[in-house]
């Protein structure tokens, strides 16, 4: 045993120095976090991620599962702290869900005004991020800042996927219930569905007899994912109906009326975008992908109008509704558009609107001038020879005209290029556009596949280990790419 831990704890080192070589090399960084329960106990997750300056590829890693004690209120911002692992002025954001504590924490000890007069499932104001001082994760928890006694954190983005979620659940509900013409028939078709799924979850001769009669199982939704349900249901729509009311007479179940099942085919029609848009946002994907994924989930939910009768025509335009409130403060955010138009397959053509094309060509132009403004303050020429200082007061001349390349031309030239993401290595600027503002995840799932991770390590037999030595087996085990004497990855 005692080699076994040796050996652990040198494969530990040799994760945490691996990671941080790699950390070393990139510019900007951003993190997700979340609290998990398990065993009676809660853990704060966090993960990083960046992109590779040289390859593009996104990378990812976890820094803590750390254990926290106590109600779960908004002074977990004080938790949000790792190891150093060099992050200093490289974190641009960190992602949570829309938790009141988390909501709380990060208008506490954020060190850029935010409105105050928002719910929990709301969306934050916009905020000037020309003033955002991006600060150190690991420094700005562990340090009390000088001027005002407060720690501070990194800006905030909740999660997409989150809010999707609850306009899935809270928006649709109120909707339909609200509704006179679906308000009857949704609760007795939900009703039922949950009838069979109670049924065919508790009972194995239950479970055989839908099998039996549907030749298919029936999916059960968890309370945590909406889209679970969105698949529970649209497996019962997908039964024939002779041979679902057959199958709610063996099982004791009321049968569906004729309108019922529309109304779940309908249901189906209806919510089938959003359902695409959670699968893509959860995803491995860059912050960028955020808004062109928005706008084509509000045109192709409105376009399913026509196939809907009156029990459900209203539920597309609730929808669209709902997105345009809960997103309200990312629609139109500066870092989402730059994120989005410098993502090479986005670029402008998720934009419809000629006017707002511009204004987002205009935007882009104008972060070019200032990433390339530090570049033009240095000097004109500098000599490479080893001439005398003499020599070169000597030789004084005047500053070199200004490279004609600008930065119009640079995003034109973007513009026309094709839609691969490697073209960015032909324009330096838009490329670090591209990797400060594509950083950041737009939904905060991969913290909670780290908890997923974690589940098969703080097994019930294992539920004694101590909270630094599931950490580093938790770290390990979700790092194993860093684990290696020589790491597969590049920076």
């Amino acid at each position: 045993m005692p080699n076994c831990l040796t050996e652990q704890q040198e494969e530990y080192e040799v994760m945490e120095r691996n990671l941080k070589a790699a950390l070393n090399e990139v510019d900007f960084v951003s993190t997700t976090a979340d609290i998990w329960t398990a065993n009676n106990r809660s853990y704060m997750g966090i993960t990083l991620h960046w992109i590779s300056r040289s390859t593009l590829e996104h990378n990812k890693a976890t820094l803590a599962c750390r254990r926290i004690r106590g109600k779960h209120t908004y002074i977990i911002g004080a938790e949000i702290e790792n190891s150093s692992y060099g992050l200093l002025n490289k974190v641009v954001a960190t992602v949570t869900d829309n938790g009141s504590n988390f909501v709380k924490a990060f208008k506490v000890y954020q060190p850029v005004t935010e409105s105050d007069d928002e719910t929990e499932e709301g969306e934050s104001t916009p905020t000037d991020d020309d003033d955002v001082t991006f600060l150190d994760l690991s420094e700005i928890l562990t340090a009390e800042d000088e001027s005002d006694g407060q720690l501070s954190l990194p800006p905030h983005h909740r999660c997409a996927s989150h809010t999707i979620n609850l306009i899935s659940t809270n928006d649709v509900d109120r909707y339909l219930t609200s509704n006179a013409e679906s308000k009857a028939v949704y609760r007795s078709s939900t009703a039922k569905c949950t009838a069979l799924w109670t049924k065919s979850s508790r009972s194995t001769l239950a479970s055989e007899t839908v099998e039996k009669v549907s030749k298919r199982k029936l999916l059960v939704p968890t309370a945590t994912r909406w889209n679970s349900f969105f698949d529970a249901v649209k497996r019962i729509a997908e039964i024939p109906m002779s041979e679902l009311n057959t199958l709610c007479t063996k099982l004791g179940v009321k049968c569906f009326k004729d309108k019922e099942y529309q109304f779940l085919h309908e249901y189906c029609t209806a919510m089938n975008p959003l359902t695409a848009a959670l699968d893509i946002l959860q995803g491995d994907c860059p912050y960028g992908t955020l808004l062109p994924t928005l706008e084509v989930l509000m045109q192709k939910t409105l376009a399913v109008k026509d196939d809907l009768s009156r029990m459900t025509a209203g539920l597309p335009d609730a929808i669209v509704q709902a997105i345009q409130t809960r997103f309200a403060s990312v629609l139109d955010n500066k870092d989402a558009l730059l994120a989005a138009v410098s993502c090479p397959k986005f670029k402008l053509r998720w934009l419809r609107d000629a006017g707002r094309r511009e204004r987002v060509k205009e935007l882009l132009t104008a972060e070019c001038r200032r990433t390339t403004a530090p570049a033009a303050q240095s000097p004109a020429s500098v000599p490479t020879t080893s001439a005398s200082q003499g020599e070169m007061d000597f030789f004084t001349f005047e500053a070199e005209p200004e490279d004609t390349y600008s930065a119009e031309n640079e995003v034109m030239d973007y513009l026309r290029s094709a839609y691969d993401l490697q073209i960015l290595h032909q324009f330096s600027n838009i490329k670090n556009i591209f990797l400060k503002y594509n950083t950041p995840t737009p939904s905060s799932a991969p913290v909670e596949r780290l908890f997923s991770l974690g589940g098969l390590v703080l097994t019930p037999r294992r539920n004694r280990l101590f909270d630094k030595r599931f950490e580093k087996l938790l770290l390990m085990r979700y790092n194993h790419w860093f684990t290696r004497p020589t790491p597969l990855f590049q920076s």
